[in-house]
């Protein structure tokens, strides 16, 4: 690998124990990818701040130890405590005690305590073409995809490495000739009225992290006016499902003002068109159960956005709801909802806002043997392992007609 005299010194320890240790990492693992040099980033999004073992907390404890700083601004993922109402979480005193200690070393190494998977919705948000080290697959995809910055998807302590050091492996997704569309997935099969619906976008992300796994896309018949919210869904579901980092939508996503800019002006290697079987099938993986029954409803996987909010505030019903409703936000949508005197009418609904986290990486549900609704593609995905609930995916519509009644309620119109 062919350092700049920058990097060398970084690397021979000039500037601290810290960086030292960063650039060896980052360094080994550019080598590992094969990369022949390193690209400087401009921010970061950092993973690891969530609490999964001892190791995390002591390798950032470390870090602080031996004078780490980030070198550029970074923000931080979900931890494992909601701080605004810690008792929420069903956790024992050193789960707890470790878990903090691993959020404030993030925030001793200068991360911005945002404990958001969403961290474009509180601001952080590279332009186009700037080269970042994001963590958390959902944020990956959405800084690739609907910003058009450029990043691989970095996971646990590379994350942080690269924000210390300020420097990334200039590889994958960092090069022109991997960012260019190889598949063309087109929706010209599917109903106009349901790609206008949110329900559809993780039900596509499903199908297409499942079908093309880590190639690029581009997606083509999406109606122009898809939302910042439903592409979020779709990115999530496709990282989720599968190993995507980027793909594009026709007309609507930077990278792709036409068909052919996106594939690079070569011929597509694979030209893909989901049925309406073959999404309803895709749709149809995201339960796990037809008992009818549900416990529990919980949204917000990405993190819930203002605009989300204002839908689900719109449907939300006069009765209380007869089981839990949990939607899971970031500090940046709470602190706006509250600004603006929002709270009180979700609480009076008997909602459970949650925040710096999701019930899905934390003990929040009801530690019972029982079914979670959701309409996010991501929890669906991630329900069943962490926390041992049955799931059904439906729109938020159903989701909220379900918890009103505690049996699933779904409207089957639109997929038939």
């Amino acid at each position: 690998m062919q350092l700049s005299a920058y990097e060398t010194a970084l690397l021979d320890g000039d500037a601290g124990a810290a960086k030292r240790l960063a650039m060896r990492i980052v360094v080994r693992m550019g080598e590992i990818l094969g990369a022949r040099e390193l690209v400087e980033i401009s921010s970061a999004h950092i993973d690891g701040c969530l609490y999964h073992g001892d190791g995390g907390v002591e390798f950032a404890e470390r870090l602080v130890e031996l004078g780490g700083e980030v070198a550029v601004p970074a923000t931080l993922n979900v931890g494992a405590l909601d701080l605004l109402n810690p008792s929420r979480v069903r956790a024992g005193d050193r789960r707890r005690e470790m878990a903090l200690r691993q959020m404030r070393a993030y925030q001793a190494l200068g991360c911005a305590p945002t404990w958001t998977c969403a961290p474009y919705q509180a601001g952080h948000r590279p332009a186009r073409g700037e080269h970042v080290a994001w963590g958390e697959s959902n944020a990956v995809c959405f800084a690739n995809s609907v910003l058009g910055a450029r990043t691989n998807r970095y996971g646990d302590f590379m994350d942080i490495c690269c924000a210390i050091a300020g420097r990334a492996p200039r590889t994958g997704l960092h090069l022109d000739e991997h960012r260019r569309a190889t598949v063309v997935v087109d929706t010209g099969a599917i109903d106009h009225q349901l790609k206008r619906q949110d329900v559809f976008y993780p039900v596509l992300g499903t199908w297409l992290g499942a079908t093309v796994d880590d190639r690029v896309a581009v997606v083509t018949g999406l109606p122009a006016t898809v939302t910042e919210d439903q592409l979020k869904a779709l990115g999530a579901a496709a990282a989720s499902s599968g190993a995507v980092g980027l793909f594009h939508v026709e007309g609507v996503t930077p990278e792709a003002p036409d068909l052919s800019t996106a594939l690079g002006g070569t011929a597509p290697r694979a030209v893909l068109s989901p049925t309406p079987e073959a999404l309803r099938a895709a749709r149809d993986t995201l339960s796990t159960t037809d008992a009818g029954r549900i416990d529990a409803v919980a949204v917000g996987s990405p993190h819930f956005s203002l605009q989300e909010f204002a839908r689900l505030e719109a449907l939300l019903p006069a009765d209380s709801f007869a089981v839990p409703f949990y939607v899971c936000t970031g500090r940046s949508e709470y602190g706006r909802l509250e600004t603006a005197g929002r709270l009180r009418r979700f609480e009076d609904a008997g909602i459970e806002i949650v925040v710096d986290t999701c019930v899905v990486v934390t003990p929040i549900l009801p530690p019972k043997d029982g079914v979670l609704m959701t309409n996010s593609g991501k929890f669906a995905h991630y329900t069943p392992s962490n926390t041992g609930y049955g799931v059904v995916y439906g729109s938020l519509e159903d989701c909220v007609r379900s918890a009103s009644h505690a049996r699933v309620t779904r409207d089957e119109s639109l997929w038939s």
